[in-house]
């Protein structure tokens, strides 16, 4: 959607004083119209069997009464639901520059299919629920920076040493000082507000995302379309594998397959080529490892069937 669009709800043919709205759209919003589109498109590549790449550059949704009466808060739903029922490898990247937040965050988190949904963030690019003006405004507000300020700031220290040194008897004095300390504090607000905000966009930052495991990766973007071809490629191979596993024994949940596929692997697992090849010249082993899964899970029916006809 472009920086800003614009929404044409048509005349009603049954009413001859209607005629043709124009409703703005602002971008990087999700407005009910998108936010069904989006869903309906993400059910659409599941029935398809395609895997999917999103590009997460959202601010949120909107959240006027008009978009509350249009459902938005359903559509928005309408999301979640088709990404928990989605069946094949989700790729959700943040590009330079971009950023996810608010309720859009929520609606892609990896948490809402954790098998399939995986997160990847581009170095310059931002992702956190508030904003990181928001975050000061909670988090660090106008009381807080000025105990900063009067715990940091040598002039504010030594004009408290003063105040507290002065009789309290003589007012004149007192009042000077202390229109002192609200000069310095006035002087000393933008500052501290500044660097507020620049410590809370630091939490932002892709590498603090990574240390806190809300996504896999930081992929730059000029190496962006290698890394997500063999990952795309490693990926259809390994469901292929993992699927043929679960059939060969029904005990089998997706971690568990995973884990056998894990242990036969001999290079890098972080590595998407170094699997893929290791996938396609090992193809009759990993064939050969399924199979025996499969005689290990019948045998084990077999023993299970044996002790309930001797009970």
């Amino acid at each position: 959607k472009p920086l800003f669009g614009e929404g044409f709800p048509p005349a009603d043919p049954a009413d001859p004083n209607s005629r043709e709205a124009i409703q703005p759209q602002a971008g990087q919003v999700l407005f009910p119209d998108s936010s069904y589109k989006t869903a309906q498109a993400l059910r659409d590549f599941n029935n398809e069997g395609l895997p999917v790449m999103i590009f997460a550059n959202w601010r949120g949704f909107s959240g006027g009464s008009r978009d509350m009466s249009g459902e938005i808060l359903k559509f928005g739903s309408m999301i979640v639901d088709a990404l928990r029922e989605y069946n094949h490898p989700i790729y959700i990247y943040f590009p330079p520059f971009g950023e996810l937040r608010g309720g859009s965050w929520v609606v892609v988190d990896p948490t809402i299919n954790e098998e399939n949904m995986t997160m990847f963030s581009d170095p310059d690019a931002r992702g956190g629920i508030l904003e990181p003006a928001g975050i000061v405004e909670i988090k660090f507000r106008l009381a807080d920076q000025l105990k900063a300020m009067h715990r940091i700031d040598p002039q504010l220290q030594m004009l408290d040493a003063e105040l507290e040194a002065t009789d309290d008897t003589d007012q004149d004095a007192q009042e000077a000082i202390k229109e002192q300390i609200a000069a310095r504090e006035d002087l000393l607000k933008p500052v501290y507000l500044q660097a507020a905000t620049e410590f809370a966009d630091l939490h932002d930052k892709t590498g603090r995302m990574k240390a806190k495991g809300v996504i896999k990766d930081s992929v730059p973007w000029a190496r962006s379309r290698e890394y997500f071809f063999y990952l795309a490629k490693r990926r259809i191979a390994q469901d292929n594998y993992i699927s043929q596993l679960k059939a060969a024994d029904s005990s089998l949940d997706y971690n568990r397959a995973l884990n056998v596929l894990k242990s036969l692997c001999t290079v890098d697992w972080e590595d998407n080529h170094a699997v893929l090849d290791f996938y396609s010249a090992n193809h009759a082993a990993i064939i050969s490892k399924i199979n025996e899964v499969k005689v290990a899970a019948i045998k084990a029916q077999i023993d299970a069937l044996q002790k309930q006809l001797g009970e």
